[in-house]
């Protein structure tokens, strides 16, 4: 960034950020754990991130740099294994986050583009939309900013407008009864359908790599962040709640994978079909396109810290070589996972790293002069939704968990031998230099 940004245009990072292809890709699994009750899953994952929120408020404030997270993590813990475990974490959840994007995109894609009368596969939209997206990063990281800045305009308006129209539907519709609390999950459920889907509110904390850049910082990061949190909450619980009173369960089970299009057939017919699919296929391929930069920046920042290997800060074709790393990654998750094991796995690397930022602000609250009540509460809820969500899921879907805790403890396996290895190599050039 070279110049500095308003309320209005933090407040766009946050929003673009969360209202990203999330949205689109978790909906019907949301619907699946919590049924009637989804939009209050969404409501609880909403207030453990506005929370959260909270600790990155303060820490942004105090500690502003573009390494976000990063940043705080390390101002907290320390250049130290935990702290490169945890920023390597992030990293692995920027993947996570965009082979869930591509997950969606090749999900809903099929429903639009159809060639020679036959749909093409799920796996080569997906695949395509993440080559694509990569070509985009190297041949100009100006155009994803113009992309990522009219599709946030664009995605923003759709939905906006299938929020109105679905409201006015709602009237008189026999599918509303499908939210009365009759209809609702046992409350275990409820919390863990708000949390598998909580990764379509991780992008606020894009917020704080804008930091060092936002005016009159004291006022406007608290409102940037607790404005577009509270935003999108209401957007999502509206959102759940038009989706769950305009179709019958079997056919959200049916539709689960594009099931916000298939809400707005009853209002719109096969043109809101269309419209909302648009909007889809616009939201994700601006998420990849966001998330690939963003994705890169932070292997190079974990490695300018000297966390992973300092080979990480050289250029591929001008952009850093995390961009072509990320980018594999992403192609071979995206065709190996199915779209529940994606979305566990990223909602409980975000839960762990937001425990750890919660617990960052608590251990600084008196360097920030800040409540300590907010941060330490953060720290034990983001604990009590972890386990939650990694005993249901073990119940239910144990492949994931074990996909989940493979990628915690393989993060942390990895800045150890890097640790270990930079202290035998180190030794070696001290001498050679002599």
């Amino acid at each position: 960034m070279n110049r500095k940004i308003g309320l209005r245009e933090a407040m766009s990072i946050g929003i673009g950020g969360m209202v990203g292809g999330g949205i689109f890709a978790v909906l019907g699994l949301a619907v699946s754990l919590a049924g009637g009750g989804t939009p209050v899953a969404f409501l609880l994952a909403g207030l453990l991130a506005l929370i959260t929120s909270y600790s990155y408020v303060k820490l942004s404030i105090a500690y502003p740099d573009r390494g976000g997270t990063v940043r705080f993590i390390n101002q907290g813990f320390g250049k130290t294994i935990f702290s490169g475990g945890m920023n390597n974490l992030l990293w692995v959840c920027y993947i996570i986050m965009l082979s869930l994007y591509a997950s969606a995109f090749g999900s809903y894609a099929p429903n639009l583009l159809e060639v020679g009368g036959k749909n093409v596969d799920f796996h080569l939209y997906a695949s395509c939309i993440i080559m694509l997206a990569s070509a985009v990063n190297y041949y100009s990281i100006k155009v994803v900013s113009v992309i990522e800045s009219y599709a946030v305009i664009i995605k923003l308006i759709i939905l906006l407008s299938f929020v109105g129209i679905g409201v006015y539907g709602l009237i008189g519709n026999p599918n509303l009864e499908q939210l009365s609390s009759a209809n609702w999950d046992p409350p275990i459920m409820l919390l863990t359908g708000g949390m598998v889907i909580f990764v379509a509110y991780e992008g606020f904390e894009l917020i704080a790599n804008a930091a060092p850049d936002i005016l009159n910082p004291k006022k406007n990061i608290p409102k940037a962040y607790y404005y577009s949190i509270i935003f999108v909450i209401l957007l999502y619980f509206i959102i759940a709640m038009v989706t769950v009173g305009s179709l019958p369960f079997k056919d959200i089970a049916s539709a689960q994978d594009y099931v916000l299009a298939e809400a707005a057939k009853p209002m719109l017919g096969k043109v809101g079909f269309s419209v909302i699919t648009v909007a889809a296929l616009i939201s994700t391929f601006s998420a990849i396109n966001a998330s690939l930069y963003g994705g890169s920046r932070v292997s190079y920042e974990i490695a300018e810290d000297d966390e992973l290997p300092h080979q990480l800060t050289f250029q591929l074709w001008n952009q850093p070589v995390g961009l072509i790393i990320t980018a594999i990654a992403t192609l071979i998750l995206a065709n190996t996972l199915n779209l529940e094991s994606i979305s566990t796995a990223g909602s409980v690397g975000f839960l762990l790293i937001f425990a750890v930022v919660n617990l960052t602000g608590f251990r600084l609250a008196k360097k920030m002069q800040s409540n300590k009540i907010v941060p330490i509460s953060g720290f034990v809820l983001c604990v009590i939704a972890l386990i939650s969500l990694l005993k249901q899921q073990f119940d239910s879907n144990r492949l994931s968990v074990i996909i989940s805790l493979s990628i915690i403890v393989g993060c942390f396996i990895m800045e150890l031998i890097y640790k270990r290895t930079e202290k035998l190599v180190k030794p070696h050039i001290d001498s050679d230099v002599k």
